[in-house]
C-alpha cells in the first residue's frame, strides 16, 4: 500500500484489512452467538472487530507520518473495553491465571474463549497482532517515551517468560488442588481481585522494566508469559509483513525502530517474509521506510528463525545507523 507522508489515502485498498477484521470477529459472534443464544457474544466480538476495523481503517488512511495513531485508537478501544467492561464490569479474570482456572474447569467461555481466539488459534492467521492491536497493558506502556529501544535485548533474559508461564500454571493448579478454589468456591469478586491485582502488578513491573532499559517493550519481551502461548502459531501466520528486495535501499531504519529488535534486513536478503515469532504485526518498519517498501502480506509459509538484535551483536552498518 503506497502512501504519500502527509496526505490521506482513500481508496479501495483502504477498506481491505479492515473489512476482513471485521468479518472474522462479525462472524465468530454469529457463531458464538447461535451456539448459545446469548446476546453477549454479538456486541463483544462485535464491539472487538469494529474496533479493529476503525483502528485499521485509519492506520491505512492517514497521512504516513500520523498513521501509527490507527494503532493507537485500536489499542485503546479494544484494550480500554477488555480492561474495564469485561474484566472489571463483567467480572472476567483475563490474566492468563484466569485462563488456566476457566479451562480446568472445562468452561469455555469468558477468558477461555479470548485465549482461544487471540492468543492461541488467532496466531495462526495474524500472528502476534494480539501485542500491538489490542493488549491492554501495552496501550499504558507504548505511551511511554521509550518506544525506540535504546540497545539490543539481553540474551536469555526472555527465558523469564517461561518462568512465569510456568509458575503462573503452578500457582492455578496449587490453588485448585491444595486450596480447594473450585468452581463452587469461586467467587465473582475474588476473580476481580485476581484480575485487577495481577494488571496493577504488571503495569508497575513494566514501567520500572521500560525506565531502567529504556525499551517501552521490555516487559513484552521478558516477562509477558502471553508470547509462550502466542509463539506455536505465530510462524505459520497468514498475515506478515514483507520487504520488497527492488524498493527497499537498505537505510535500515526498519530495524533501528523496530520495537521488538528484530533483524529485519535478514529476511529481505533471503527475499522472504518476517517470519520472526517476536513480530507483532505493529508496522512500525512500515510507517518508517522512506520508499514505502514494507507492507502487510497474506500467504502460507513457515520458518522458526527469530534472527534477534541481541545487545551482545550490534547491528551491520546501514547506511542511517546512526539516524
Amino acid at each position: 500500500m503506497k502512501k504519500e507522508k502527509n496526505s490521506w489515502n482513500i481508496s479501495f485498498n483502504t477498506f481491505i484489512h479492515p473489512l476482513v477484521f471485521a468479518g472474522i470477529f462479525y462472524s465468530i459472534a454469529v457463531w458464538r452467538y447461535l451456539a448459545t443464544g446469548r446476546v453477549f457474544y454479538i456486541y463483544n466480538f462485535g464491539t472487538i472487530g469494529t474496533s479493529l476495523a476503525i483502528g485499521l481503517f485509519f492506520a491505512a488512511a492517514l497521512p504516513k507520518k500520523h498513521s501509527l495513531w490507527g494503532r493507537r485508537i485500536a489499542q485503546f478501544l479494544v484494550g480500554s473495553y477488555m480492561l474495564f467492561f469485561v474484566g472489571v464490569f463483567k467480572h472476567e479474570n483475563m490474566q492468563f491465571e484466569g485462563f488456566i482456572f476457566y479451562l480446568i474447569m472445562g468452561v469455555f467461555a469468558g477468558s477461555t474463549l479470548h485465549y482461544f481466539i487471540a492468543k492461541i488459534a488467532g496466531p495462526l492467521f495474524f500472528g502476534r497482532g494480539w501485542c500491538a492491536w489490542a493488549c491492554w497493558t501495552a496501550m499504558i506502556l507504548d505511551l511511554l517515551p521509550w518506544k525506540k529501544p535504546a540497545n539490543g535485548r539481553i540474551r536469555y533474559f526472555g527465558l523469564v517468560r517461561y518462568a512465569h508461564f510456568l509458575l503462573s500454571t503452578g500457582l492455578v493448579l496449587y490453588a485448585w488442588f491444595a486450596l480447594k478454589i473450585q468452581p463452587e468456591n469461586l467467587k465473582t469478586s475474588m476473580e476481580l481481585y485476581w484480575f485487577a491485582g495481577g494488571n496493577l502488578l504488571y503495569y508497575i513491573t513494566g514501567i520500572i522494566l521500560a525506565a531502567v532499559l529504556k525499551d517501552n517493550r521490555a516487559f513484552c519481551k521478558y516477562i509477558c508469559p502471553i508470547p509462550v502461548l502466542q509463539k506455536i502459531g505465530t510462524p505459520f501466520s497468514i498475515l506478515k509483513m514483507r520487504i520488497d528486495t527492488e524498493t527497499c535501499i537498505e537505510c535500515g531504519l526498519c530495524e533501528q525502530n523496530c520495537p521488538m529488535g528484530i533483524r529485519l534486513m535478514e529476511y529481505k536478503n533471503t527475499k522472504s517474509r518476517v517470519m520472526s515469532s517476536e513480530c507483532i504485526t505493529c508496522t512500525t518498519c512500515h510507517d518508517v521506510c522512506p520508499e514505502n517498501a514494507v507492507d502487510y502480506t497474506y500467504g502460507f509459509d513457515f520458518s522458526f528463525k527469530n534472527h534477534l538484535y541481541y545487545a551482545d551483536k550490534p547491528l551491520k552498518n546501514n547506511k542511517n545507523r546512526d539516524a
